[in-house]
């Protein structure tokens, strides 16, 4: 499992669904963020 300020998110979920996964990302704050960095909200965090 890939690790973001020390907390797992899930390989096989979508990276918009494995955001929220930390403390203070909701899906609105999950999108923003994708969208600043250009990711594709239905990219795998594996990938």
């Amino acid at each position: 499992m890939p690790r973001i300020l020390g907390v797992d998110i899930p390989r096989e979920k979508r990276i918009e669904a494995s955001l929220p996964y930390i403390y203070g990302i909701g899906p609105f704050q999950a999108r923003k963020i994708l969208d600043e960095a250009n990711i594709d909200y239905d990219r795998r965090a594996k990938d």
